[in-house]
């Protein structure tokens, strides 16, 4: 993993949205949950392009859809595509990704992800894979649904963050990873919904294991506060988030001191 250091002090988490007061409301009490205490920054498109100077960690969040362009398909008539954003977020994944950076990607940001580093998406997945258009878009950001599991590959940083190999979860969401970026690896799976034998995505990671890079498709931040086998994944995965983001900082700090020794 590369980390590149100027100096300044790495201690923040950045934060990429829609909606700042959404993002406030939701993600950002899922991290204090899981430790973290120091600067957390909310951008969006609407704000100048973010500098990386002092960010120890990214968290894309979700929101609208990816354009398919950045595949060469023609849009769905269903996809309801945030261009702004991923012209916003595509430039910073890779500058995250080149850094080091661990990245967290949530819904969209899972998405994004897999987009930026040369993956596609299916557009639609009902459309896709035939099934009930509710069966992963139900519930809400205040009133989470959980009503399937998802299979969690053995021996993934995904397995590790969340305790096992079956977890509980809400879906609000109408598109998924297709074809995995080739830095990527798919880890985790909605079994039951297949097309020619290939399921559902509902779950990625950096292949190279030194670097922290998770996505995931459901809305772990509507979780944390549960007491039960979903609350307690969520929980999981925010907490190895802040760690590596910790280790990241200390990382950088200790590698500007011996600069400066």
């Amino acid at each position: 993993m590369l980390i590149i250091h100027s100096g300044a002090t790495v201690s923040s988490i950045l934060i990429t949205c829609r909606d700042k007061k959404l993002a406030t409301r939701h993600y950002v009490p899922a991290i204090h949950v899981a430790g973290w205490h120091k600067p957390i920054k909310l951008v969006c498109p609407e704000d100048p392009a973010p500098s990386l100077e002092g960010v120890a960690g990214l968290l894309l969040s979700g929101g609208g859809d990816v354009h398919p362009r950045h595949w060469g398909e023609e849009l769905h008539p269903k996809a309801e595509v945030d261009e702004e954003r991923d012209g916003f977020e595509m430039p910073l994944i890779r500058a995250a990704w080149e850094k080091g950076i661990p990245i967290l990607g949530i819904c969209r940001g899972e998405q994004i992800l897999n987009v930026a580093l040369g993956g596609s998406m299916v557009q639609d997945i009902p459309d896709h894979f035939g099934c009930d258009p509710q069966l992963h878009s139900h519930g809400s950001s205040d009133h989470p649904e959980v009503r399937h599991n998802v299979s969690v590959t053995h021996n993934s940083r995904l397995f590790n963050l969340l305790g096992a190999a079956s977890v509980p979860v809400n879906s609000r969401h109408h598109q998924a990873v297709k074809d995995i970026a080739p830095d990527l690896r798919a880890v985790a799976f909605h079994p039951q919904t297949l097309k020619g034998g290939t399921p559902l995505v509902e779950g990625i990671e950096a292949k190279d294991m030194d670097r922290w890079v998770v996505g995931v498709q459901w809305h772990p931040e509507n979780l944390v506060e549960l007491g039960n086998a979903a609350g307690s994944s969520a929980r999981g995965l925010f907490h190895g988030f802040v760690a590596a983001v910790q280790d990241y900082s200390y990382a950088a700090a200790s590698q500007a001191a011996g600069v400066q020794a």
